[in-house]
């Protein structure tokens, strides 16, 4: 943090959306930015290297529940894991693997056959995620699906990515820890801070500690997630306490 503090410019500080950002609530595409969070951005990026949100989402999502975003300063958004990425108001990406379609595609027949209830499919472009938060028994569903969505997964050539009530069917080849390091290097931080909540952030945590640069990992509280802060430097409570802490960031880069 003191190295953030007196070498801004040298800083980049680096986010997760969902439940980092933005509170977690039963619809993902109903999930909105925490009101304070654009304006702190803002000034935060004036201040440090980059700021850049790592997140599962399409940028071009994240952006959409987040109003206010895109006047951040040199925001990057490293979206579907590092696989898009927006800034200065475009989006560059690889074209799209044919096996999140296909799988996709399988998905409402294989959901009929377990008899899972109140699931629901996430269409992200890049990737697919079934989520059990709205069903009877969440963590039930979620552990009837895991070896099936896994044996899906392979068939298609995609990857499992677990999170907080939901399974994500993704592109190998990429995850927030990898798209942070390479991040890091393109713009030769001097120093770094990770924010995030889920299981998905561990490797971001671990690209912070991989960097060998004076580093801060940070962990938004919740009760269904304690692996994060368990590796954790920081733990805040939720969304909120992210907003305080990078109040108070801005505050003493400020001071300095």
């Amino acid at each position: 943090m003191e190295a953030i503090v007196h070498d801004p410019a040298g800083a980049v500080i680096g986010l997760d959306f969902d439940g980092t950002l933005s509170p977690i609530v039963p619809d993902p595409a109903q999930a909105v930015i925490h009101p304070k969070a654009p304006g702190v951005l803002a000034e935060l990026g004036a201040h440090v290297g980059a700021v850049a949100i790592v997140t599962g989402r399409p940028p071009a999502t994240a952006l959409a529940l987040g109003p206010g975003l895109a006047d951040v300063p040199g925001l990057v958004v490293l979206g579907h894991y590092g696989f898009e990425r927006w800034e200065d108001g475009r989006v560059s990406a690889p074209p799209p693997p044919p096996g999140v379609p296909n799988a996709e595609a399988e998905l409402p027949l294989l959901l009929e056959s377990l008899g899972v209830q109140g699931v629901r499919i996430e269409d992200k472009g890049r990737a697919v995620a079934v989520h059990t938060r709205r069903s009877p028994d969440p963590e039930g569903a979620l552990a009837a699906l895991r070896e099936p969505l896994a044996k899906l997964a392979d068939k298609h050539g995609l990857v499992i990515e677990p999170g907080r009530m939901v399974l994500e069917l993704r592109p190998p080849g990429m995850d927030k820890g990898h798209a942070l390091g390479l991040f890091l290097t393109e713009r030769e931080a001097r120093s770094v801070m990770f924010v995030g909540d889920d299981l998905g952030d561990l490797a971001a945590f671990d690209a912070v500690r991989a960097s060998g640069l004076p580093g801060v990992t940070v962990c938004s509280g919740s009760t269904e997630v304690t692996a994060l802060a368990e590796r954790a430097d920081l733990v805040v409570d939720g969304p909120d306490g992210v907003v305080r802490l990078l109040e108070e960031l801005v505050s003493a880069i400020t001071r300095s």
